[in-house]
């Protein structure tokens, strides 16, 4: 089978005819892996801030030019979790939707049995895209931009890891997309939306209550990535569903919704704020609580509490202050909840990583959002 070729010059160098096809990497997130074969996402920051300086740490417009063909790839693959041929095959103007803020993947040559696919992108990052294509287009009218040959960019992706204390091998491609995946799951977007984003096959939709449409999930994406791009909420508990229930009082209206991990969730608020932001049965919604509202109770039989919201899990981080201690505790579905306590508190509780728990939270603690 033929292949197209095209040469790039990079930092003033030319670089290698690229091939098509190379061999795609097919990993999943299904669940957290071990910390050292992924990048957490202080180091995804720490890295993408190297690729910002070395790309502007250049006096020739040529090779600053160049290398923002390069922060444009590892920008792509850091928020979208794309594969490194599916970025190469991209032609931003075509395939980019700048005011829908969508880019649209082709299958790849390797598995031309995948359809097109689209991945949200956030506001900021079509933005700063958009500006600079821009740029570009001033100064160089070829086209595919971002058809640089593979073993190059894998070897300016090792440089910048390795320029910021990162081994390389966490800064190729393949594992910054699984680490996006993870980054996404801990700040808990549902598995389904990580999956449909990263463009598995067959998402997993664990819930059994109520079903989730393609649109369902895309609309959780693209309200995640938005959030995760504003970060205007102090809240560190999110968890996305879709009203079921709703029994409307006099004075409030107690709303019942259901993940897309399948967990069944009560909030109560006024009737004034029920009809402000248009809630119905069957809404897509995000409901946050704030750590300290969240109660933590050693997993036992005969619990009995009138907390409205009980969510069973694992401890899996501990990080004890002075004032208060923090409890990372993981659902069954991948996704954490956060839990503030007193240090006090937590010496009476004794938990340990690994205990099992119940996360508690009362209907009046969750506060909820709506597009």
């Amino acid at each position: 089978m033929k292949t197209k070729t095209q040469d790039r010059k990079i930092d003033g160098q030319a670089s290698p005819p690229v091939s098509m096809p190379v061999r795609s990497f097919h990993g999943r997130i299904s669940s957290t892996p071990a910390q050292d074969k992924f990048l957490d996402s202080i180091q995804l920051n720490r890295l993408e801030r190297s690729f910002r300086e070395w790309t502007e740490a250049t006096p020739r417009s040529d090779v600053r030019l160049a290398r923002r063909r390069i922060l444009i790839i590892f920008l792509l693959i850091r928020y979208t979790g794309a594969k490194l041929s599916e970025v190469s095959n991209l032609d931003p103007m075509q395939d980019i939707d700048f005011d829908k803020k969508i880019a649209t993947f082709g299958p790849m040559q390797d598995d031309s049995s995948r359809p097109r696919r689209t991945v949200q992108l956030s506001e900021a990052l079509c933005r700063e895209i958009r500006t600079m294509i821009s740029d570009m287009q001033k100064e160089d009218k070829t086209e595919n931009w971002l058809r640089v040959d593979h073993g190059f960019v894998r070897k300016k992706f090792y440089e910048r890891a390795e320029a910021c204390g990162i081994a390389k091998q966490l800064g190729a491609p393949e594992s910054l997309r699984k680490s996006r995946g993870v980054e996404l799951m801990q700040n808990n977007m549902p598995l389904p939306a990580v999956q449909m984003l990263l463009g598995h096959s067959t998402p997993n939709l664990a819930s059994s209550y109520v079903s989730f449409s393609d649109d369902d999930i895309q609309q959780a994406i693209r309200l995640f990535m938005e959030k995760e791009s504003a970060r205007k909420t102090s809240a560190r508990n999110s968890f996305f569903g879709k009203i079921e229930t709703v029994k409307q009082g006099d004075i409030q209206t107690q709303v019942g919704l259901v993940t897309m991990g399948g967990y069944l969730l009560t909030t109560v608020i006024t009737n004034d704020s029920f009809h402000r932001l248009g809630l119905k049965v069957g809404k897509l919604i995000t409901a946050e609580v704030k750590a300290p509202w969240v109660l933590l109770q050693k997993s036992g039989k005969g619990l009995k509490t009138s907390a409205d919201n009980i969510l069973n899990g694992v401890v899996e981080r501990i990080n004890r202050g002075e004032i208060n201690t923090e409890y990372i505790v993981r659902l069954p579905d991948g996704s954490e909840v956060c839990s503030l306590v007193t240090s006090a508190s937590a010496r009476r509780l004794a938990l340990v990583e690994g205990d099992d728990v119940c996360a508690l939270f009362n209907a009046h603690s969750m506060v909820l959002l709506s597009d």
